[in-house]
Formats: C-alpha cells, structure tokens, sequence
C-alpha cells in the first residue's frame, strides 16, 4: 500500500547552460520532471510512501524516467508500451528582459491513450491520497475520461483526492480547460489552484478568499488553497481562512516549486497536521526546492521544519 498514489505524464527535460540560447547550445543538461510525478518525489523525500502512475514505451528513456523516481523513493506503477516515445521539453532561461521560455516536444507519448484499465485500480483504492493535475486531461480527451475515472474510484473508495489545476496554455485555452475541469472538481477533496488560474480559467471574481469560497460552495471541497505567488497563499478549511507569507529562497531553478508546495502541504495534513502548519510547511518546501536545480524537491523534513521555525508567519482569520 502507498499512502500517496499520483497520475500523469512524465518528461525529459533538456536545458541549455544558464545564458545560453537554444538555438545556439552543444550541450544540455537532462532532468527528469512531471507535475505529479514531482509531487510524489517531494512527499517521498518528507517521509510518504509514495507511488506514481503512468505509460511509458520499454525504451532506454522511458527506464530513464523510471530509474530517476526510483532514486528518489517513489515507486513506478507503470504500463510499458511496445509504442510511443517519452515527450520531452526545454527550458531556456535568460534573465530579464528577455525572461525564460519553455517548448514542449512531447506529441506521442503514450499516456495521450490511457485508459482506466491502464492504471493499478486496487493501489489508487488502497492510497490514503490519490492526486492529479489539470496537465493530465490536457493531453487528450481520453487521458481526461480517464482521469475523471481514476478520480471517480479513489473517492468511491473512501481515498481522499487531491488535485491541482496547473493550467498550461501552451496545452489548452482557458475555456477548453474549464469546460473539462468542471466535470472533474466534483469529484475532488482538495484543491489546489493559482490565483491567476481561478480567475482566468474557472471564471471567477472577487479577492482569494472569495475564490475559495465560491469555489468551496459550488463542489463542498474539504480544503480549497489558493496560491498567490509571491504573496503566498491561503487555504480554506472547514470555513477557517489561513494565511501564508512566502519564505525568501534564491532562485537556482524555479521549476517544480508549486509542485513542491503541494507535496510539502499534502506530506503535512497526511502526517495528521492542521491545515495552517501543512501550509506553511507547503511554503517552506517550495522555497527550498528553489534553491535545487532539476524540478524535483529533493529537500529533507529536517530542512523544511527549520525553516519553517526559524521564518514561519501564519495568520489565521476566524
């Protein structure tokens, strides 16, 4: 049994040397990263069992992903295809103003087919949390049957689902998204969701806290957190809005880190934590991971707790 069971697609990432252009490079450097599979890396690292789920082709690469989140604890629940290839995406980083940019190659990885029968039913019904991403059903309208399914049995299951909105709008525009997305929040426990995605995609006005609690009164989430960049977020948990400032990090690599906010936030509340210290151990993982290079938060529960100590400021509004 995994207490934490994630699903989607993970890459090979390609990056040129920092100030370096694509166009130009004759070296990159390679990194393993996916939105849920960086989660389960992150929770891994702060001591949850944690077990990913996905399609990959029987090819030197796709063992490469596998061999990468073996490293880091987390154990591959894959189906190996005889066809297909792992997507792959570069990461251009350029400092302002001319900012950084990432291009997806990731057209005929085999997830795009997946099908609940692709997926280890019994270990999502088995998890104590079962947690996706918008990025999944992005990729195709099957991939996205199959996530409302998989969604669909862990809650049947008495699983607690997590999920992140993770909008990417190099995968779909705003309105495909939220047409899609609302056939699977019903079946979501907690959410994750920018700011900025709330209001662009799901529609939605006002001030976070308003967000949430629409969005708590249309589909009754258990806890809906609102991530606000570097204001840092705030959580919505049986009526209780909580605060959480952001801690200051040096940024070595930014990738990964609202993935690592939601491992440290969901590592935390698995662990039997209220809501407000998962947050700010949320943010503190995030910070750290700032400070990593690749997309994995490869941190320690040592480092995430002696920051949170040292700089945590929580406010609670009752």
């Amino acid at each position: 049994m995994s207490e934490l069971v994630t699903f989607g697609e993970t890459m090979l990432r390609l990056t040129p040397p920092r100030g370096h252009r694509l166009s130009r490079v004759d070296r990159l450097d390679v990194h393993v990263g996916g939105a849920e599979s960086n989660v389960a890396v992150g929770a891994a690292n702060l001591g949850v069992d944690a077990a990913w789920v996905s399609l990959l082709p029987a090819t030197d690469l796709g063992e490469r992903i596998a061999y990468a989140l073996r490293g880091e604890g987390v154990e591959p629940l894959v189906t190996w295809t005889e066809t297909g290839r792992v997507g792959t995406y570069y990461f251009e980083r350029g400092g302002m103003p001319r900012g950084r940019d990432v291009i997806y190659d990731r057209e005929g990885a085999p997830i795009r087919d997946a099908t609940p029968a692709d997926a280890p039913l019994d270990r999502i019904r088995d998890a104590e949390v079962f947690f996706t991403t918008g990025i999944t059903p992005a990729l195709s309208e099957e991939v996205a049957e199959t996530t409302g399914a998989l969604l669909e049995t862990a809650r049947d299951a008495g699983v607690r689902t997590a999920f992140d909105v993770n909008y990417r709008e190099k995968l779909w525009s705003p309105a495909t998204a939220r047409t899609a997305l609302v056939d699977l929040l019903p079946s979501v426990d907690v959410l994750f969701v920018a700011e900025r995605d709330a209001r662009e995609v799901l529609a939605l006005d006002g001030d976070a806290e308003q967000m949430a609690r629409d969005l708590t009164a249309e589909y009754d989430f258990e806890t809906v957190v609102v991530t606000l960049g570097e204001e840092g977020a705030l959580a919505l948990h049986d009526g209780t809005v909580t605060r959480q400032e952001t801690f200051p990090a040096d940024t070595v690599d930014p990738l990964g880190s609202g993935d690592a906010f939601a491992s440290g936030f969901l590592a935390e509340r698995m662990d039997g934590a209220p809501v407000e210290d998962a947050l700010a151990y949320g943010a503190a993982t995030a910070a750290l991971k700032r400070t990593v290079e690749g997309d994995m938060a490869r941190v320690s529960p040592d480092e995430v707790r002696a920051l949170v100590e040292d700089g945590g400021k929580t406010d609670i509004e009752r």
